[in-house]
């Protein structure tokens, strides 16, 4: 998995390519760890993710809950159909865009 971080003042973007499991989510994990906390808005651009397990959804969750306390928001973007299931399956759409 590759993250690619694009930095707009309080825009935040992750591209993200690859797959977002238990092996890979740390990894992503970490990036948001790191964020600023001017982030006011967090863009997830999954066109790239092939998969996603639940360990990615935890740590979307888990950057949600850093985000939303300061009236930010977080949003999904360009999700693959497969990927958009899981989303759907789980809430998470809804609840992130």
């Amino acid at each position: 998995m590759t993250i690619n971080v694009e930095r707009d003042f309080e825009l935040v973007t992750l591209e993200i390519t690859g797959r977002l499991d238990t092996t890979t989510a740390p990894n992503l994990e970490g990036v948001i760890n790191e964020l600023s906390k001017d982030t006011k808005e967090l863009v997830f651009d999954m066109s790239g993710v092939e998969y996603i397990s639940s360990a990615g959804i935890r740590v979307l969750l888990g950057a949600h809950k850093k985000i939303t306390p300061a009236q930010g928001k977080v949003r999904i973007e360009k999700a693959n159909d497969m990927v958009r299931e899981v989303f759907e399956m789980t809430g998470l759409l809804e609840m992130l865009e």
